[in-house]
């Protein structure tokens, strides 16, 4: 492995400073392959927030429906109607790739790696929309996406299960109350 990944809308970056997502750790996340790093691009919370207005300070939280096939491909799920151009049409930003110093494999997380140090920047892609950086992708074969009118009777059962159980549990996120109200509202009414 050469390079590593990691995708952010802001522009030019030097070096990666490890931030706080979900987890609440300081990190710099990175992925071995480009397409991982795609969803990252946009955080479908954040846009839905800013799209109505929603006042909010500090991070969002993110929200983003992907996993892995066993031999390490992401696969990118729409767990609503149109959530891919929901959440992706239109956004720029850029994939920086950094050389593999000083990171450490994500045990949970195939390809995924985590650096508590900053990281240098090697080069850096501007991507003008994340959605057609993500169809093209799937083109190529670096991506599965499945489409929510794919989805089986039961998988539809089991996001409406999830979108009832994350907003229970929001309550201390109410930006991201507001993005699961409005996209899973079948669902937790």
């Amino acid at each position: 492995m050469n390079v590593l990944y990691h995708a952010s809308r802001v522009p030019n970056l030097t070096k990666l400073e490890p931030r706080i997502s979900n987890h609440g750790t300081p990190l710099v996340y990175l992925a071995d392959k480009r397409a991982s790093v795609l969803v990252y691009l946009s955080n479908p919370v954040e846009r839905h927030c800013k799209r109505i207005g929603f006042a909010h300070e500090g991070s969002f939280y993110k929200f983003a429906s992907y996993g892995f096939l066993p031999d390490g491909k992401p696969v990118l799920e729409e767990y609503y109607k149109d959530a891919l151009s929901d959440g992706y049409a239109g956004v720029s930003g850029w994939i920086y790739s950094v050389k593999p110093e000083n990171c450490a494999p994500l045990k949970d997380i195939p390809g995924a790696y985590i650096s508590e140090k900053p990281v240098q920047v090697m080069e850096a892609e501007f991507v003008p929309d994340a959605y057609e950086a993500i169809l093209q992708a799937e083109r190529e074969g670096t991506i599965l996406i499945r489409r929510y009118q794919e989805h089986s009777p039961e998988k539809i059962g089991w996001i409406a299960k999830m979108a009832k159980a994350e907003y229970q549990k929001s309550e201390k996120y109410p930006e991201y109350r507001v993005f699961l109200r409005a996209k899973f509202s079948e669902y937790l009414d």
